[in-house]
This record gives C-alpha cells, structure tokens and sequence, in this order.
C-alpha cells in the first residue's frame, strides 16, 4: 500500500513535506543573502503576483516573506479602492507603495485588476480597459529605467483544482474568510477571464516587464520554482556578514527588577 501511495505522489509530481521543507529552508536563506545585498545596495525591486483565484499567491509570498525582515521585503495587497481613490489617476494609489532604496515591495494582486477583475466583473468602462491594455508596458518601460526591477509572475490554476480549493474554503471555518464575494462569481466566469489572460500576457510581455508563467496546481513545487526563478532574477550577490559579539550584561543601576513584578497582574497560564 505505501508503495502504491508513493508511486502515485511521483505520479502526481508532488514534493513531499520532508522534501519541500529542505528545499524551501535553503532557499530562505538564499533570500536572506538577498535581503543583505539589497540593504547595501540600495537595490528597489517591485513583485508582482497575479493568478485566478485560488491559485496560490497568498501561499507563496508568505513563503518568500516568512524568514525575511518585513521592513525591507513589504506586502502591498491593497482593498477596494475608495471614493476618493475611484477619482485619481489609476496608477495613484499603487505608486504610492513602490519602494525606496533597500525595499522590495510585493504586490498581492497589483495594477493588472484593471485587465482582469475589473474588467470581467463591469467595475471599468471598456475605454479605461483598453487605454489600461495599451498603456501598462509604457508605464513599466518608465519604471524600469527609474532603475527598479519588474518581476511579474502568473499562477495559473486548473478548473478542476481551483473548484477543490474553493470547496475545501467553503467546509473549513478557519479558511471561509479567504472568500470574498468577488471569488464565487470567478467560478462562473471562468471563460471569461481565460480570455482576459491571454488578452492581458499578449498585451503586457514585454522585454523590459516580462510575464513568468507558474502552474499552481502542486501548491509546494509552484512555491519552490518561483522562489528559485525569483532569485536567479537578480543579479545579488553575498555580503561579508559581520559578526557581532554580545555584551555583557552591566551592573551599573542595578537592582531586583524581578521583585517589581511581584503583585501584578500577569496572562494565567493554562498551557
């Protein structure tokens, strides 16, 4: 029997725990080494994932970020725009989020809503999707020569897997909040936004802001490809890490700390 299991996970190409824990906790440190490089460098680098729903982007950027310093890698997933936010330049709000000298900021889900759920769902007029369409890759060509680096990715999902995924959301409470009102109806117009896709990679690859295409389905070998395809993306390289020795405590204004404690009121320790 457990030969029949592991005969259909290589099959099924799936990564198992062991396996993916090791090859994700070399990576990290990879990121780490990155992390270094890009504080001393000055390095800006903006990270963009787009997928269907339910296509892993969440997984993934939490394993890029997990080992890493929040102040220099930063997550952008912003919400439904304001009513203020409805009446500035579409780019507005995003840019206001791009990163200063030793960032990389990570968008979950970016200015492509306009190619895909605004379009798909009516939240734009055909003229704002269209000039979006035409205009994206000037506007990345400006940002490329501002000097950061573009790395865009696609997590493409199948039908099949992404209606497990929802159902699993649906039967688990403490994954039902993954549901927006916004990812029922993607089920429904799952043709609808196929066509989106492909008319937003033909519209918007381009040499300077290339599209990196990620089959999701195996949720551990997606994460793995794109932290290793990530990294080969940028030229860094590792830094001297300076050792640090650790001080002695002084004893200059000493005192029984601990005894102020006494009385006050602490959390009760069940566990």
């Amino acid at each position: 029997m457990a030969k029949d299991s592991k005969e259909e996970d290589k099959n099924n190409g799936k990564v198992k725990r062991k396996e993916y824990e090791k090859a994700l906790h070399k990576l990290q440190v990879e990121l780490c080494h990155l992390q270094a490089w890009v504080k001393e460098t000055g390095a800006r680098i903006i990270l963009i994932f787009e997928g269907r729903d339910g296509a892993g982007k969440g997984g993934t950027i939490r394993a890029i970020t997990e080992r890493v310093s929040p102040r220099v890698f930063r997550v952008v997933a912003l919400p439904a725009p304001s009513d203020r936010e409805k009446t500035q330049m579409y780019l507005q709000r995003y840019m206001t989020h791009f990163p200063a000298a030793g960032e990389i900021v990570i968008f979950d889900r970016s200015w492509y809503n306009r190619a895909g759920v605004e379009h798909v769902m009516g939240f734009c007029t055909k003229e704002q999707y269209k000039a979006f369409l035409e205009l994206a890759p000037t506007v990345e060509g400006y940002i490329t020569r501002a000097g950061i680096q573009l790395v865009k990715y696609w997590l493409e999902v199948s039908n099949e897997e992404q209606e497990r995924r929802f159902q699993a959301r649906l039967d688990d409470p403490l994954r039902q909040w993954k549901l927006s009102p916004i990812d029922l109806p993607s089920r429904e117009k799952w043709y609808e936004y196929s066509r989106a896709r492909d008319r937003m990679l033909d519209a918007t690859d381009s040499k300077h802001a290339p599209w990196h295409l990620v089959r999701s389905d195996n949720k551990r070998r997606a994460r793995l490809n794109i932290i290793k395809h990530f990294l080969s993306s940028i030229p860094y390289k590792k830094m001297p890490y300076k050792k640090v020795k650790l001080p002695k405590r002084s004893k200059k204004h000493e005192y029984d700390d601990q005894a102020t404690l006494k009385g006050r009121k602490f959390v009760q320790e069940v566990y």
